[in-house]
């Protein structure tokens, strides 16, 4: 069972695989047991794009860790995989030392040139994983911006948005966060890089669009309550369950 929800604030792009690992690694172990925990946007090796085979023999090498690591606790973070020669950029779920979820991200941000160096994965493929009875939805960064997709995910409990999301449109990422939450009526998880350019910002919104957040911070945890959406949806049905 979901007791905490924690959202990981750190800079990684101009970091070693084995550094950035060494600091999820060392936060993952700092949050309670049976915690939700999600990590910034290809946070163990960043838009690599120099360096993508490393990249991704990388993320293939370190997999059987981060399984470990998320015994008693459900890990959420995203990793550069190559597959029949195509690179993507593949959100994972680990839960009890399990991956239970992989998906490509499936819209590219073009300012950031993703589409010439990642294979994009497919909408269809967005929708709702169930974890021990809370209902979890996931959208990459960019995907976040594309409002069609937050009814694929409607119903969830808890939404993640592992981001690597530039500091120029900072303020777009915490509105785009608050509405999401209010329009769903549920948590939301923002996890982003504290890179020089990036706009930090990681923060956790409950479904009554209250935030909480603090760019200083390396985690950021609040208590999961179940009843707050169940209590939000009474209070203003829009048909969600």
């Amino acid at each position: 069972m979901i007791s905490d929800l924690v959202s990981l604030q750190f800079d990684f792009a101009t970091k070693s695989f084995e550094e950035n690992f060494e600091t999820l690694s060392s936060l993952v172990k700092k949050t309670k047991q049976s915690s939700l925990i999600l990590a910034p946007e290809l946070s163990l090796s960043g838009y690599n794009y120099a360096n993508l085979d490393e990249s991704a023999k990388f993320s293939q090498k370190i997999l059987p860790k981060l399984k470990k690591l998320s015994k008693d606790r459900v890990l959420a973070l995203t990793l550069t995989q190559k597959k029949d020669g195509k690179f993507y950029d593949n959100a994972k779920i680990f839960y009890n030392e399990h991956e239970i979820y992989s998906r490509a991200k499936a819209k590219l941000f073009s300012i950031g040139d993703e589409q010439k160096y990642f294979q994009s994965g497919k909408t269809s493929d967005i929708g709702i994983i169930n974890i021990d009875d809370v209902k979890i939805g996931l959208l990459i960064c960019f995907e976040l911006r594309f409002t069609k997709l937050w009814d694929q995910i409607k119903g969830a409990d808890i939404v993640l948005v592992p981001a690597f999301w530039g500091k120029a449109r900072k303020s777009h990422l915490r509105a785009l966060g608050m509405a999401l939450a209010i329009a769903n009526q549920c948590f939301v998880i923002i996890s982003n890089s504290s890179d020089k350019d990036m706009a930090s910002n990681s923060c956790i919104i409950n479904p009554f669009g209250v935030i909480s957040e603090d760019d200083n911070l390396d985690i950021i945890t609040i208590p999961y309550d179940k009843k707050a959406i169940k209590k939000m949806r009474r209070y203003i049905n829009i048909g969600l369950e």
